[in-house]
């Protein structure tokens, strides 16, 4: 004897799900996946390319369609485009463990890309490959996440790689140029020098013009330094926020 399916249940597969708690009850849209972001950014302007189908539900994974009297009852109308609209604009996308998995991974690779990036094995100057990165990361007990900044999250991760040194690792040195009034630099020239690692340029011509590497950690000293001294007529730019080097040249 065939089982009947209910009226008000809808199966579907391969969903991404939209969530919204209202009042005392929880309401949920089947979106494709991928569109509900493009819809939120404008990118996607047709709902029926969003929406697997124009139902708000209960519960998606039961198929349970929202009767009319929880509707009503929490949004005032039974009027489905407007719900639907409100749910879209103001629920929160709950993400499939595919594209979550996803996700992580591209946001270990970017973690682990500004990591490279910044840092380098002192001895050498030059960076270390991903694999040393990964490992040292996980002999730390590095764990990154996909919901936070990757940015942050590779700081983070530069900062206590450098404090415990599971690897040789240091930032790598900055590039930047001071600029200054020839006649006035002359009277503090020493103390700029003496926060910069290494001259690479030093121009007298028309005004004084230097050029050099410093660790990354000075270079708010060396711009509250050159304030003072110039008395905020000096200037100081980022050339390069991280010099490696690779084979022969310094990049």
């Amino acid at each position: 004897m065939p089982i009947n399916q209910p009226s008000n249940q809808i199966k579907l597969t391969n969903v991404s799900l939209v969530r919204m708690r209202k009042g005392k009850k929880r309401f949920e849209l089947a979106c494709y996946q991928n569109k509900v972001q493009d819809w939120r950014l404008g990118v996607e302007t047709d709902l029926d390319e969003v929406l697997q189908i124009p139902n708000v539900f209960l519960n998606v994974s039961k198929g349970q369609v929202a009767p009319n009297e929880d509707l009503k009852a929490s949004f005032g109308t039974t009027d489905q485009d407007k719900i639907i609209l409100e749910i879209l604009k103001k629920g929160e996308l709950q993400v499939g463990e595919k594209e979550r998995q996803a996700k992580l991974q591209q946001q270990h690779a970017t973690v682990i890309d500004l990591i490279t990036s910044r840092c380098v094995n002192p001895a050498t100057k030059r960076p270390y490959p991903t694999t040393i990165i990964e490992k040292a990361l996980s002999e730390l007990g590095f764990n990154i996440v996909a919901t936070k900044n990757a940015k942050a999250q590779a700081l983070d991760a530069i900062k206590q790689l450098i404090a415990k040194q599971i690897v040789p690792i240091a930032r790598a040195r900055m590039r930047v140029r001071v600029t200054a009034d020839a006649k006035e630099a002359k009277k503090y020239r020493e103390n700029i020098t003496a926060l910069i690692e290494q001259i690479e340029t030093e121009d007298w011509s028309q005004e004084w013009a230097c050029v050099g590497f410093i660790e990354p950690g000075k270079f708010r000293d060396l711009g509250d330094v050159l304030q003072k001294e110039s008395k905020g007529r000096a200037n100081v730019e980022v050339l390069d926020m991280a010099v490696i080097q690779e084979g022969e040249e310094a990049l």
